[in-house]
């Protein structure tokens, strides 16, 4: 296992400024969806969100990912279209009175991410790593901001199907292989990758995945990982996605000392604890 003080340095350039990733970050999650598999409705209008974002940033979030469109199993499918009007102004309502936030926005079509781009967006969060929108990598490469790269299934219809891999690590890191590739060659300067834990993979997978992080991505990219009550975790413990915090944070204490720079969370203050115990280590 590498030493955390010894791993690779990485930063990112959020629309110039420079987020230096030695000691891991925070993404709190800003669900703008009435179907959210734990949080639904509670936080789509303005006046909540901006409550909500407060509380991620107190808790000690830097980053803001807002998702307009839940990506849970047999989820509501909407258009670029309703997922824009969904956000209406809660981006720049953000900016406006969270100056320091940086933004990410959790879509996968170009269109809703040029919306956020004009509005203001520091990131882009395509769970789909372009398969569901072909100018995503593009778009991405016109805006220039970073870009995270999840693996998943290659359609929206298969999102959620399970497969049993041969060796799944090796199947992630051949996935990203390919689509590093095709960014850097449209001109994408800097990627995140998601491993896509809770995305069509068995549970037997994802615990082989939290044990193998340190083998995922290539190093010379920083990894995002987003186990937050997720159902590889709760489900096997008969618990409900609300009643596994303390397992949650063994296992991203577990990533972090593997080198993971960025965790995406609803628990911002839990997540917050870890990150201070790992950084003592």
């Amino acid at each position: 296992m590498r030493n955390h003080l010894s791993s690779n340095t990485h930063s990112l350039n959020c629309n110039g400024k420079l987020i230096d990733l030695n000691i891991p970050r925070i993404m709190g999650i800003l669900n703008l969806t009435p179907d959210s598999f734990s949080d639904g409705g509670k936080f789509n209008n303005e006046k909540s969100a901006l409550q909500h974002t407060e509380k991620l940033l107190k808790d000690g979030a830097e980053i803001i990912d807002i998702g307009p469109q839940s990506t849970r199993p047999n989820a509501e499918f909407l258009s670029s279209t309703e997922e824009i009007g969904r956000i209406g102004t809660i981006i720049s309502q953000i900016k406006k009175k969270f100056p320091e936030a940086l933004i990410s926005l959790d879509t996968f079509y170009s269109e809703t991410v040029r919306f956020g781009y004009n509005e203001g967006i520091d990131l882009i969060n395509d769970i789909s790593g372009g398969q569901y929108d072909d100018t995503m990598f593009d778009t991405a490469a016109e805006t220039g901001l970073p870009y995270i790269l999840m693996h998943v299934n290659p359609s929206y219809g298969t999102m959620h199907e399970r497969i049993r891999f041969e060796d799944i690590t090796m199947e992630i890191n051949r996935y990203f292989s390919g689509k590093i590739n095709e960014l850097l060659q449209k001109g994408v300067k800097d990627i995140i990758l998601d491993p896509g834990f809770g995305f069509g993979k068995t549970i037997e997978d994802q615990m082989k995945m939290i044990d193998e992080v340190e083998y995922l991505g290539f190093e010379k990219f920083p990894l995002l990982i987003g186990i937050s009550r997720k159902s590889f975790i709760y489900k096997p413990l008969g618990k409900s996605p609300l009643d596994i915090n303390e397992e949650t944070q063994k296992l991203h204490m577990k990533v972090l000392k593997q080198g993971a720079k960025i965790l995406r969370v609803h628990d911002v203050a839990e997540a917050k604890k870890t990150i201070q115990k790992f950084v003592k280590l």
